[in-house]
């Protein structure tokens, strides 16, 4: 008789949660790491706010999303990063001939400016975010050769320059995150966020209509 994996179950009712249209629209626009309310992202999926409610109930009790209420309002957001690494590595495995044409020149305006600088939940990605990881690792502050990991510089490097690394939780120090735009890795992990928080607050446009940010301008003077 075989035993089956007790992680079977889960497994499918993670699959059936992320296997529907609307739901995908959420998941990916939550990827720009904000809270957003019920009816913003009924707008963003095209669907009436009552349709909306369901889904985001089904995903908070399967405990991919995380739900707040402050008054009238019903906010939700990423229940934490292992789902946003989720959503980022399925959404990069969509082949770029599936990819959406634009079909105005502002949605190929905002996608060109994505593919340039965005937010990936809570790190940098696009051109930028390869750019960045390339010159960490140029230096010889990135190792990518055995998996994505700081080295012992790398470490030093990011205290000399003020940048604070959180290792209190099971977070990976570094992780490669596959661009879907550029089809590369880019800097994911406590570094890639602690790289990309702070110093691009002000260079950052509202949520685009894809659900990332946009970076506008280039790293300040730490270097990198």
């Amino acid at each position: 008789m075989t035993t089956r994996d007790p992680r079977v179950p889960g497994l499918a009712r993670l699959a059936a949660l992320i296997a529907d249209e609307t739901r995908a629209a959420c998941l990916l626009a939550l990827l720009d790491g904000r809270a957003w309310t019920a009816g913003e992202l009924a707008r963003h999926a095209g669907v009436a706010a009552s349709t909306l409610s369901e889904h985001l109930s089904r995903l908070v009790a399967g405990g991919v999303l995380a739900e707040e209420r402050q008054g009238r309002h019903r906010y939700v957001r990423l229940a934490d990063a292992r789902v946003a690494q989720l959503v980022e590595d399925l959404a990069a495995q969509v082949a770029p001939g599936e990819a959406v044409r634009p079909r105005t020149l502002r949605e190929a305006s905002a996608g060109s400016a994505m593919a340039r600088g965005r937010t990936c939940y809570d790190h940098l990605a696009g051109r930028l975010g390869i750019a960045v990881t390339d010159a960490l690792t140029e230096r010889g502050l990135l190792r990518q050769d055995t998996g994505f990991a700081l080295t012992d510089a790398g470490v030093e490097w990011f205290g000399r320059v003020g940048i604070a690394l959180d290792r209190s939780g099971r977070r990976p120090l570094a992780r490669g995150c596959l661009d879907w735009t550029e089809r590369r890795p880019h800097l994911a992990g406590v570094a890639g966020a602690a790289r990309g928080r702070g110093e691009f607050e002000g260079a950052v446009r509202p949520t685009t209509p894809s659900g990332s940010r946009m970076v506008t301008s280039s790293p300040p003077a730490t270097g990198i």
